[in-house]
């Protein structure tokens, strides 16, 4: 048992990664990893150099909606070489461990593979990392805050009462643990029917917009409910590489362009803050 008095570990960087953003969820089911893999496509795509790390390791899903299973190789060094698809760099318990075979573990375990994908796998330069979390408030964003030092989090929620509801408990989360919250992501916004082409609300529309504004942080954009969006996920193909100016993709990339731009100034505040201190 640690000494109550002992210091918190003091997370390190990791050389050649600018920024590292948390992307994160109160509830499962919300398409939390839909949304991580299309904005780090939609990064790449854009320019950028991005990683993603699914530290979702009791239900890891990246493997299958970037339509890899690779095994990653590990290096003279012993450091992991992350599996690329689709222009982005990616490591995930599902690429060790394939099938449906459960990950059964406790809080130290999981502790461990996340400090292992952030600091032994070979990411080399990037503009963006990505890390994907499992739903909740739980081990996985305090193994992450005491590893490496963030840029910010990303909550995505839909927009029910009873997601937002959890979506309120992971912004109080990243504030207890002094993560700047980027912003919040409505996904399953609105649905568009093909027949009569009129908006329907099935998750009702809004409440993280709303919610965004009770708590002060940035509304990053909606993403609409469509099949299409499962359909890409499902077959290891993510809409966002379509291109932006696709309409099944161009919210995720107005996403992408908003967390860029929110990373950019949290840099440079971080940097201020530094140079004060």
């Amino acid at each position: 048992m640690a000494h109550p008095h002992a210091a918190a570990p003091t997370p390190t960087s990791i050389p050649g990664v600018a920024n590292i953003v948390a992307i994160g969820s109160g509830k499962g089911g919300v398409g939390k990893t839909t949304v991580a893999v299309n904005t780090a496509i939609a990064l790449a795509k854009l320019g950028f150099k991005v990683g993603l790390i699914d530290a979702d390791v009791y239900g890891p899903n990246v493997p299958t909606m970037l339509g890899t299973g690779q095994q990653p190789r590990v290096l003279s060094n012993n450091m992991i070489e992350p599996n690329t698809a689709h222009g982005i760099k990616a490591i995930s318990i599902g690429f060790i461990s394939p099938g449906d075979k459960p990950m059964v573990m406790r809080g130290p375990m999981l502790h461990q593979i996340i400090r292992q994908f952030l600091q032994q796998v070979e990411w080399g330069d990037l503009d963006f990392l990505l890390v994907d979390l499992p739903p909740g408030t739980g081990d996985a964003v305090i193994s992450l805050v005491q590893t490496v030092p963030l840029t910010g989090a990303v909550v995505v929620s839909t927009p029910s009462d009873v997601a937002l509801q959890d979506a309120r408990k992971a912004l109080e989360m990243f504030h207890q643990v002094n993560v700047e919250v980027l912003g919040i992501v409505e996904n399953m916004s609105h649905f568009i029917c093909p027949h009569c082409h009129q908006e329907i609300d099935i998750f009702s529309k809004g409440g993280a917009e709303h919610t965004a504004r009770q708590f002060h942080v940035p509304f990053l954009g909606a993403v609409e409910l469509d099949p299409e969006i499962r359909m890409g996920g499902d077959r290891g193909l993510p809409v966002a590489l379509l291109g932006e100016h696709s309409p099944k993709a161009k919210s995720f990339y107005a996403v992408a362009r908003q967390i860029a731009d929110r990373a950019k100034a949290q840099a440079a505040k971080n940097e201020n803050i530094l140079e004060i201190h």
